[in-house]
C-alpha cells in the first residue's frame, strides 16, 4: 500500500498559496478592464464581479493573518493594494463607486485614490450605470477581532 504524506512541504504550500492568490487576482484584473478576455480578445469592466473577487482576497487575507510567511503576506498585502488601487480608480473613470461604501473604500478598508488623470479632450461621457438593487448594496462580510 502507497504511503500517504501527512503534511506537504512548506515550500509546495507557498507556492500552491501564491498561485491561488494570483489566480484570484488575475480573475479581478480581468473584470476592472486590465487584461483582456481570453475567449473574446476583448476588454470588460464588471465592477461587482471585480469587487466579489477583491473581498474573497480581503477575507483570505483576514482569515490567515499570523499564519502566513513573509512571502505569502507580502503577495497577498501586494494584491490586494494594487487592485483596490485599480478598482478606485476604474470606478471613478465611470462614476461609479462600491454600492453602498464611501468613496476612497473598499472591502471594508481605506483605499487611497490615485491622483485622477486628465480628461480626453474630445471624448463620450460613459453611459450611466444601472441602479444597483438594495440587497447588492448590503456588506457581505464582517470582520471580527474576537468577542
Amino acid at each position: 500500500m502507497a504511503e500517504v504524506q501527512p503534511q506537504t512541504e512548506a515550500g509546495e504550500m507557498t507556492q500552491i498559496f501564491v498561485e491561488f492568490v494570483m489566480m484570484q487576482a488575475q480573475n479581478a484584473a480581468l473584470f476592472l478592464g486590465q487584461i483582456p478576455n481570453p475567449q473574446g480578445g476583448h476588454q470588460e469592466v464588471n465592477l461587482p464581479l471585480a469587487k466579489m473577487f477583491i473581498d474573497q482576497l480581503a477575507v483570505i487575507r483576514a482569515k490567515t493573518r499570523g499564519n502566513l510567511n513573509r512571502d505569502e503576506q507580502r503577495v497577498i498585502d501586494g494584491a490586494l493594494s494594487q487592485l483596490e488601487a485599480a478598482f478606485v480608480e476604474v470606478a471613478g473613470s465611470l462614476g461609479d463607486g462600491p454600492a453602498g461604501m464611501p468613496p476612497g473604500m473598499i472591502s471594508g478598508n481605506p483605499v487611497a485614490a490615485p491622483a485622477p488623470m486628465p480628461a480626453p479632450e474630445a471624448a463620450p461621457a460613459p453611459p450611466a450605470a444601472p441602479p444597483v438593487p438594495p440587497e447588492e448594496g448590503r456588506k457581505k462580510f464582517t470582520k471580527s477581532y474576537g468577542a
